[in-house]
């Protein structure tokens, strides 16, 4: 029988180490893998910037 993930048009980019150490491969990487945002720490600070939220009742 074939591969079914044959058919899917999006592929996962090549992977390096095991397990929990699995990540993908830098070296394997473009720009048309959408690996590139800029603004990563500005995203960041914005997010960790905000008031935590209080609504919920102190016990």
């Amino acid at each position: 029988m074939a591969d079914p993930l044959d058919k899917a048009t999006a592929k996962a980019p090549p992977t390096v180490g095991e397990g929990c150490l699995s990540r993908f491969d830098p070296d394997a990487l473009n720009p048309e893998d959408g690996t590139e945002f800029p603004d990563a720490a500005k995203l960041w600070k914005e997010l960790n910037e905000k008031p935590q939220d209080d609504s919920e009742p102190k016990r």
